[in-house]
């Protein structure tokens, strides 16, 4: 169907990680590798780590669902593949699945985190959004709220939006979306907590050009994004082959996330 999952093990030993905190204040590290063979920059991202537990959690997994809806959604975003590995982290072996993705920097592109380029080139009193609508990347943040809210991204800081600039050809624009893995139901380490999650819960999130709130940043859209209306197949396909990966329990409670916030979208879309 896709080739976004290779279940067939790799062997990626060779990896060097670096820790990252996560920066939702969960416990535990994001761990992310990269290499540069025949001159194509992939970068590697694993799951939650600390030195008790190993690897644990899901959060590579969310990349691929994120990465599934915004494609049939037709929203631009970086792709990631979900594989099956051995890595060796702190001299101690790992079975696990990890997420990769190729480097989205045009030619002479180079990247800087959003919030440095606001600080640096924002008028005085202007907001994040209203710099934003200034620079002419309105429908582009739009649309990443949408994508937040119905994933519930709890992520969205200053660093998870880039900006990249060519100053041989003087352009500028926003780099795709990228980086979803503390989204959906990444807290549900348990089918028990996942089983008694609320899906339309307004959980507290980060959002550098919004408001703490996903339900609230809805509110915030300029331009109703001119989305593909999924069906019911699709939903399906969100969470294709990805048995191996996550619990039935998970799958399901994912599938009622995005479901309902849809609809939910799609009523006050439709109510305007």
């Amino acid at each position: 169907m896709d080739n976004k999952i290779i279940h067939e093990k790799q062997d990626l030993t060779h990896l060097k990680w670096s820790f990252f905190r996560h920066s939702s204040g969960t416990a535990g590290s994001f761990l992310k590798a990269y290499s540069d063979l025949d001159g194509v920059k992939k970068y590697y991202k694993i799951s939650s780590y600390d030195s008790v537990r190993g690897i644990f959690g899901h959060e590579c997994a969310n990349e691929i669902i994120a990465d599934r809806l915004l494609t049939l959604l037709g929203i631009e975003h970086v792709p990631y593949q979900l594989i099956l590995a051995d890595v060796i982290i702190e001299d101690e072996k790992y079975e696990t699945y990890l997420c990769v993705s190729e480097d989205f920097k045009k030619t002479g592109e180079k990247k800087i985190a959003f919030d440095v380029f606001y600080q640096m080139n924002r008028k005085k009193n202007e907001s994040p959004l209203s710099f934003c609508d200034r620079m002419g990347w309105r429908n582009q943040v739009d649309a990443m709220l949408l994508t937040d809210y119905l994933i519930l991204n709890r992520d969205r800081h200053g660093a998870n939006i880039e900006v990249l600039k060519n100053e041989l050809s003087k352009s500028i624009r926003l780099a795709p979306l990228f980086d979803h893995g503390l989204s959906l139901i990444f807290s549900c380490i348990t089918e028990e907590q996942a089983e008694l999650f609320d899906v339309m819960e307004d959980k507290p999130v980060q959002c550098f050009v919004g408001s703490s709130s996903t339900f609230e940043n809805l509110k915030l859209i300029k331009n109703a994004p001119d989305l593909h209306n999924l069906n019911e197949k699709e939903f399906e396909y969100l969470l294709y082959s990805l048995d191996d990966v996550l619990s039935k329990k998970h799958l399901d409670k994912i599938k009622e996330m995005i479901e309902r916030r849809w609809c939910f979208y799609e009523n006050m879309r439709d109510s305007r």
